[in-house]
């Protein structure tokens, strides 16, 4: 699963299958924003919850 971009935001998902979370790392013109923290169940998270949450945080930040 690689990196998300909207209008100049990079959104870099990482997660943990043992922990079962993850993170997306929010950055703009290589620095660093925010990270938003959530949690899965599975192998993997699905890659639809991982835009939902991308979209969700662009609605709310005027993105």
């Amino acid at each position: 699963m690689g990196a998300i971009e909207r209008n100049g935001y990079i959104f870099e998902p990482e997660f943990s299958v043992i922990s079962q979370n993850g993170a997306i790392h929010v950055s703009l013109n290589g620095q660093f924003i925010e990270e938003i923290k959530f949690d899965f169940s599975g192998k993997y998270p699905e890659h639809a919850k991982i835009e939902a949450l991308v979209d969700k945080y662009c609605e709310e930040h005027n993105i």
